[in-house]
């Protein structure tokens, strides 16, 4: 026995030696010729910007759930307000509504031979929850600047991303500045609701016209800082791959009749014990693909013990994803999420519903796809009495191919 446990100490030694060597001699993969500080912003109006970001806010241009439409007059209404307050970009670029309410721009660059650039955004948002007006600090939908933040619906998403693009372009068409490569800007219409008519279209209208793209920017990562222990200068994530998107309609069936004569199980209940199994029931995590790439970049930059936790993902992976799985937003980044997020059964308190659905919506890793996300949920309900579906259309996406971050 003594041998035994000297044995399993002495390969922990080499282990924990090894990865230590690994840590020590690790190098920075981070560019030399990088500003210690960013570019000097002190021609930019930050007030005006805002003002102008606050504007676009106002318009309620919000992506329903088919069969729900959308408010044309809303997305038009934000389209001749983009016009107006961005006239150099209208000037100088070509302008074409895709599908009726997504927009594409096209700045043609000065050398045809070159593969342009695509930069994106989209300009509908989710609508808020009916009862909670009141617990907003200000209205979704009134465009507020106060206390340093522009307040409402697409500050964070993803109008800032529209509008920020428009206010580069617009300085720098006023400065006389014209592109190399042809620039397209892309703002979608119905991203939040998985993009089957805006973002579709705008994308077969680039490749049908530029098969060869050099660069695509889409919303996604941040500049964070103390993002990670041990690290002490902000952290830019750059987004080299998009999870998929899948919502499953679950639907449970049984028999009506009146509370006072209840069957052992309702449709609410077999629903309701569906849902549990799945979010008692997680994805498997795993470090394999972007996340694992992302830390192994990010080890150099910090301490020792942390260098060589991530420095060493092939020993001390597990412990890793044991962490990050602690958090949903660790979670998020190293498997498939489950969101239950819809929930509806019956009519009336004292009458039994025949019929009770749900929605489950999850986010799916790469390497992952929706058919295989699919075969997981039945495995997991394995409930006869439960049908699935995909929710609605443009509502099933698998995972983007993973970007060469080199």
């Amino acid at each position: 026995m003594k041998k035994l446990l000297l044995a399993v100490a002495t390969i922990g030694f080499v282990l924990l030696g090894v990865a230590l060597g690994r840590a020590v001699t690790l190098r920075s993969g981070q560019a030399a010729f990088l500003p210690d500080a960013p570019a000097d912003l002190a021609d930019v109006n930050v007030d005006a910007a805002a003002s102008r970001l606050a504007g676009a806010v106002r318009f309620r241009t919000i992506s329903n759930l088919p069969p729900q439409p959308f408010d044309t007059t809303a997305f038009l209404g934000l389209h001749a307000y983009l016009e107006e307050t961005y006239p150099g970009v209208h000037g100088a670029l070509s302008r074409e509504r895709v599908n009726d309410l997504s927009l594409l721009f096209t700045w043609e660059g000065t050398d045809p031979g070159l593969a342009p650039v695509v930069l994106m955004g989209h300009l509908d948002v989710v609508p808020i929850i009916p009862g909670t007006e009141e617990e907003w600090s200000y209205g979704a939908f009134d465009g507020v600047v106060a206390d340093g933040f522009v307040w409402g619906r697409g500050t964070m998403d993803d109008k800032v991303s529209v509008l920020a693009i428009l206010e580069a372009v617009e300085s720098l068409v006023a400065e006389g500045y014209r592109p190399e490569r042809t620039l397209y800007l892309a703002f979608g219409h119905d991203e939040e609701i998985g993009g089957p008519r805006g973002a579709a279209a705008l994308a077969d209208t680039i490749a049908r016209r530029s098969p060869k793209l050099a660069l695509v920017v889409d919303e996604g990562g941040a500049v964070v800082e103390d993002a990670f222990p041990g690290l002490t200068r902000p952290a830019a994530l750059v987004g080299v791959a998009e999870k998929g998107f899948l919502s499953v309609r679950l639907r449970a069936r049984a028999e009506g009749g009146h509370s006072s004569m209840p069957p052992a199980t309702t449709s609410v209940g077999i629903l309701a014990a569906a849902i549990h199994r799945l979010e008692q029931s997680p994805f498997p995590a795993s470090l394999d693909g972007p996340t694992g790439a992302m830390l192994q970049t990010l080890a150099p930059e910090l301490s020792l013990g942390m260098r060589t936790l991530l420095g060493n993902l092939w020993l001390f992976g597990p412990l890793v994803e044991r962490v990050m799985t602690g958090t949903s937003t660790g979670a998020a980044m190293v498997r498939t999420t489950t969101a239950a997020t819809m929930f509806d059964g019956g009519v009336k308190d004292n009458v039994l519903p025949i019929m009770a659905e749900a929605v489950v919506n999850f986010r799916i890793l790469p390497g992952e796809t929706v058919e295989s996300t699919l075969d997981r949920i039945r495995r997991v309900v394995d409930d006869e009495r439960v049908e699935l579906e995909v929710a609605y259309e443009g509502a099933a996406q698998d995972p983007s191919p993973v970007s060469d971050p080199g």
